[in-house]
């Protein structure tokens, strides 16, 4: 399906209901549920555009990069701590979930922070890393699923893991804390679920909800 009733759209993308019928439906490597299509970011969110049409021009014309990456597919899915950049207005967005979706105005461009979902070893010892946004990166580092990698962009070059244990911070990216960035009081890597601080109390959250940021601060900027 390439298309989508606009009052059937997922309820936090911050879209006008109303206006028209249809709306673009994301595709790529997110999942459908926590993504958003290129052409409504720019046209919808950053208002770069009046209609589709303008929107697609700026598009197709190779002015938008998705993490270092010109996009030209106006259905390309953006997700969470996706960075934007058009360098023809000298300016760079991060896709967080506050609020349900918002591009943070960023200067720190040429870095993302990834989840580790999965890895397999290959041939000759070395390890390919399965990441949340569906890159796949080959590296000879010992890194750990759940983990997080903080990675230059374009070169997709490892900075260093951010590991998920206990005061690591972290990012909630589903459920009802969805936004939250917070400092975890407990892991139970077991049972796969975390234990972090929210106000005068603590919140229980599956770790497939959470990425992790940073310790102590969070190593992006995310608002």
């Amino acid at each position: 399906m390439v298309w989508l009733k606009r009052l059937s759209a997922p309820k936090w993308w911050p879209i006008e209901r109303k206006t028209h019928k249809f709306i673009t439906v994301p595709r790529g490597s997110h999942q459908k549920e926590r993504s958003i299509p290129l052409i409504v970011v720019i046209r919808d969110i950053l208002k770069l555009a009046d209609d589709a049409k303008e929107a697609k021009k700026i598009i197709n014309s190779g002015e938008v990069f998705v993490d270092g990456k010109i996009r030209k597919d106006t259905h390309h899915g953006i997700g969470f701590l996706d960075v934007i950049t058009i360098p023809s207005m000298k300016k760079s967005w991060r896709a967080t979930p506050t609020n349900g979706f918002k591009l943070v105005e960023i200067d720190d461009h040429n870095v993302k922070i990834c989840k580790i979902v999965d890895k397999k070893i290959l041939k000759g010892g070395r390890t390919q890393l399965n990441l949340d946004d569906g890159k796949n990166i080959i590296t000879d580092k010992k890194l750990s699923t759940q983990n997080s990698i903080l990675m230059q962009l374009p070169e997709q070059k490892i900075i260093k893991e951010l590991k998920l244990e206990k005061g690591a911070t972290v990012l909630v990216i589903g459920g009802k804390n969805v936004g939250t960035t917070s400092e975890i009081e407990q892991v139970d890597k077991e049972n796969k679920r975390v234990w972090l601080k929210k106000g005068e109390k603590n919140i229980e959250v599956p770790t497939r909800l959470i990425i992790v940021v940073g310790k102590g601060e969070p190593e992006i900027k995310l608002e």
